[in-house]
């Protein structure tokens, strides 16, 4: 029984063989009820012989496929079959022979194509190159199975792709005569476009794109391409710098480096891209920065033309050097330009608001040109400074007095906000001064009077400057003006006690009299004049005086008419009117009550009132606006003999009229002597300084002297002005000379 089972298996295995080397085994047996099946492959033991004479008619097919294409003709053979073919062949080792014939085959057929002379040669050549690579990539889809086992295999053998790339490159393009004529059309495809014409860009892109992948275009076009580019705008530099202004000139090399970029996304190769740029800025550019600059930086400076500007600034930066030189040419304009509106007299009268609009103009030229620039932005701040104080203290005093006549009540240009900008523009100029105190000393003065005569236009603008001036330059500068402020709030203090006090006295005054109570230390030094006043004004000071100290025993109180003013009641024939005028005003029209005329020498005798202050309040009287009185003779000016009597005819739409106080207005000898009082004040803080240091170090070199009084004295000043401070004190014995090296200084305890 098992026997005849055996004989079953064997008989049923027989009979699953098939012929191709697939055999299925089966397990049977009668006693289990599960079963297994496994699959096996098996190779073959012998491999198919191929039929005789298959390779040479085999490659007999693919050679005529192969030159169907290159003819663009029909193929006979299916591209399968062909296929098929091919991929037989290698399984058989016949890929080396398959290899080469392919090679020779394509080589005989490039070799064939050298005629290029008859058509337009460039679009001839760019047929021929785009036949080659379509036929390349047809020969390739059947010959794929040999390019990807036996080629991938050798790595000494060049793909199918690469090997007609190089058929093309040794066979064609590496031609002298080809490839010279075929750089050349290329140039002057180029040449002809950057002079305005139109060139075939499409053939341009192919054509390079060749180039490119045949690894011959920087050896065979770039080199040539960027010297004829050196050549063409090294030329048009020259020309163009000659035949136009800047601002075309800018212009136009922003147009040439927007159309060499466009050039290289159209059809160069971008590897070519940085030469070309370089190339272009360094002939249109760096070569001409001087002469771009001497041209041309003046004019669009003073032409606000801030496009070009921007403009300039933005090709200069591409340039090494050019934002460095342009730096140097920025600095060196603000300083002429700005010198210019400083030095010039007759530009003294506008010389703060030009120099506002001035810094604001270039700030706006640092901000939106030259892209907020750090290094331009403190050029700017460091030619300011120069400039500025080429001329030493005519800027500090017209500061003091722009801010004055912004402070001043009736200047109706600005509001508040308004005001606050323009006081924090001036003290940006500010900043820049060197002689700082004769600032102080001129707003010094002006703030006196703004205050004593109620001038001021805001109280909130007046303390806001002194908080700037005080940030700027420390607690010490602004103390007196501070104490100013001071001085006119406790003012009104006392005039609310003295009302109080003027109430109990037996005898009240019809005369209202308001007192500033001036400390001498804070103010700007008056002279005092001696004037005549009317017994009732005479009277009530000295129960001002009796008043003020009873209550601040061991003061002294010095009255200053100068600054005095006051409001007089007048009955003209047209009606009552009253009269807002100053002290010398008062006392001159007063003397109109007591008779009807009277010369210029008897109201200076009755008044004494000194002789120009006299002339100059006449004549605000009777040759001003308002003429209270009548000159005999008319004329504008006051002169010896000239008489005066009431003019009862005045007439006037207002009730009350502010006569114009030419008293107010500053002479040329205030100037002089606010001056001299600031030079005085310099001498006092050198010697103080020299005696400080000298105390502090007792022997000292005289230039580590000089050295170190530079470093703490914060104003201008000459080396020769030092030394004359130091002979004065080694005079008065603060310090000596040493017997035998006279440049080296001892403290004298």
């Amino acid at each position: 029984m098992a026997e005849d089972t055996r004989q079953d298996k064997r008989a049923n295995f027989s009979a699953l063989t098939d012929t191709n080397g697939m055999t299925r085994t089966s397990s049977m047996s009668s006693g289990k009820s599960g079963s297994s099946k496994k699959l096996v492959i098996k190779n073959f033991k012998d491999r198919p012989k191929l039929a005789e004479n298959y390779t040479e008619d085999t490659w007999l097919k693919l050679r005529d496929a192969v030159s169907a294409i290159q003819n663009s003709t029909s193929i006979e053979y299916n591209l399968e079959e062909l296929y098929q073919a091919v991929e037989n062949m290698c399984s058989y080792k016949v890929s080396p022979t398959l290899y080469k014939q392919l090679r020779q085959v394509c080589e005989d057929h490039v070799q064939l194509t050298e005629s290029l002379d008859n058509l337009s040669f460039l679009k001839r050549m760019n047929r021929c190159w785009l036949d080659h690579c379509r036929q390349t990539i047809m020969i390739r889809s059947i010959f794929l199975f040999l390019d990807r086992t036996y080629v991938l295999q050798s790595s000494l053998l060049p793909s199918i792709w690469d090997t007609g790339l190089e058929l093309f490159r040794v066979h064609i393009v590496s031609d002298s005569v080809v490839q010279k004529r075929t750089v050349d059309g290329i140039l002057e495809q180029i040449e002809l476009e950057r002079n305005g014409e139109t060139a075939d860009r499409s053939l341009l892109r192919s054509l390079l794109g060749m180039l490119s992948d045949l690894q011959v275009y920087k050896v065979s076009f770039e080199e040539r391409f960027l010297f004829e580019t050196n050549r063409l705008y090294a030329a048009e530099g020259q020309r163009l710098m000659q035949d136009r202004d800047v601002p075309e000139y800018l212009h136009h090399v922003a147009r040439r480096l927007e159309e060499e970029n466009d050039r290289i996304m159209s059809y160069l190769d971008l590897s070519t891209q940085k030469p070309l740029i370089s190339c272009v800025e360094k002939q249109l550019l760096e070569e001409h920065m001087t002469a771009i600059l001497q041209k041309g930086l003046s004019i669009l400076l003073d032409g606000n033309r801030v496009t070009e500007l921007a403009l300039l600034y933005q090709l200069f930066s591409k340039v090494v050097g050019g934002l460095a030189t342009l730096l140097q040419f920025w600095r060196d304009y603000i300083k002429s330009f700005g010198g210019e509106i400083v030095c010039t007299p007759e530009k003294d009268q506008d010389m703060v608001q030009e120099l506002l609009d001035f810094k604001d103009k270039m700030d706006n030229v640092a901000q939106s040109c030259f892209a907020r620039n750090e290094g331009f932005i403190n050029a700017m701040k460091e030619a300011f400074e120069t400039f500025i104080n080429k001329r030493p203290n005519k800027p500090a005093e017209l500061i003091a007095k722009y801010v004055d006549s912004k402070l001043r009540a009736g200047n109706k240009e600005a509001t508040e906000e308004e005001l606050e900008r323009i006081l924090d523009k001036i003290m940006i100029i500010f900043r820049f001064i060197h002689g700082k105190d004769v600032f102080e000393a001129f707003y010094k003065k002006d703030l006196a009077k703004r205050l004593l005569v109620g001038k001021s236009a805001s109280v909130d603008a007046e303390k806001s400057m002194l908080s700037k001036l005080k940030h700027e330059c420390g607690a010490a500068f602004t103390s007196k003006l501070e104490g100013m402020f001071k001085d006119m709030e406790l003012s009104k203090d006392i005039m609310i006690q003295f009302k109080q006090y003027m109430q109990n006295q037996s005898e009240p005054s019809n005369i209202e009299l308001t007192v500033n109570i001036l400390t001498m230390g804070y103010w700007p030094s008056y002279s005092p004049m001696e004037v005549h006043l009317p017994p009732e004004m005479v009277k009530l000071q000295e129960v001002f005086k009796l008043f003020y100290l009873g209550k601040h025993s061991g003061r002294k109180l010095q009255w200053q008419p100068t600054l005095g003013h006051a409001v007089l009641k007048a009955e003209f024939k047209d009606g009552k009117k009253e009269l807002q005028v100053s002290l010398f005003q008062t006392l001159v029209l007063l003397m109109f009550n007591e008779g009807e005329e009277f010369s210029m020498e008897e109201i200076g005798a009755a008044t004494g009132i000194e002789e120009g202050e006299l002339r100059r309040t006449l004549q605000s009287l009777a040759c001003g606006k308002a003429r209270v009185l009548n000159k005999i003779p008319r004329g504008k000016d006051v002169e010896d003999g000239d008489r005066f009597d009431f003019n009862n005819e005045f007439k006037h739409k207002l009730f009350r009229i502010k006569i114009n106080q030419i008293q107010m207005k500053e002479t040329v000898e205030e100037q002089v002597s606010t001056t001299e009082r600031v030079f005085q004040d310099r001498q006092y803080q050198i010697d103080a300084a020299v005696v400080r240091i000298m105390k502090m170090r007792k022997t000292l070199s005289h230039n580590l002297l000089v050295s170190e009084l530079y470093n703490q004295l914060k104003f201008p000043v000459k080396p020769g002005d030092l030394k004359k401070r130091i002979e004065s004190l080694i005079d008065r014995d603060y310090m000596e000379r040493e017997k035998e090296t006279p440049n080296q200084y001892h403290y004298v305890a």
